[in-house]
């Protein structure tokens, strides 16, 4: 093997690597029985990060006015007023201001509502951040993993 094989094989992913190896790993979803594309399918990293901004633009304009009046403060707010949203919206419906504008909402991966239990622990593994940057192949967090929830279009 050359060692810019190696390399770009280690800067491109495992992935990558994989599949230039012949491995199949399918789209998206596959493993959960989601559709390839269209509404119920698995929803992507941008719209999921675009979802996620916009409620905490919200989060912070509710700190900024209910609690605080500079911006540091209003930021430590913020991750309070972005838990207790979470938990209140998708126990309830489904999906967040953000998500809802997105076209997004948070289902169990059997389709159907997710539980609020289940929803309390979402909210709570993806207000800590780390476990929602780490991903699997179906591109879930692992907030949503533990949580057993998907994120798809509507």
């Amino acid at each position: 093997m050359d060692n810019r094989e190696a390399i770009g094989s280690w800067l491109s992913g495992p992935r990558a690597a994989a599949e230039e190896m012949g491995t199949d790993f399918g789209y998206r979803g596959e493993r959960l029985g989601l559709p390839k594309e269209g509404p119920g399918s698995a929803a992507s990293v941008g719209r999921r990060f675009g979802a996620l901004f916009l409620d905490w633009a919200l989060c912070m304009l509710i700190a900024y006015g209910l609690f605080a009046r500079d911006a540091q403060g209003a930021a430590n707010y913020a991750l309070g007023v972005l838990l207790v949203l979470n938990i209140l919206t998708v126990g309830t419906v489904g999906s967040t201001p953000g998500k809802r504008l997105l076209g997004l909402r948070v289902v169990s991966e059997s389709r159907g509502r997710l539980g609020f239990g289940w929803a309390v622990a979402r909210s709570a593994l993806l207000c800590l951040a780390v476990p929602a940057l780490v991903w699997d192949r179906d591109g879930r967090g692992l907030h949503d993993r533990l949580a057993r929830a998907v994120q798809v279009r509507i």
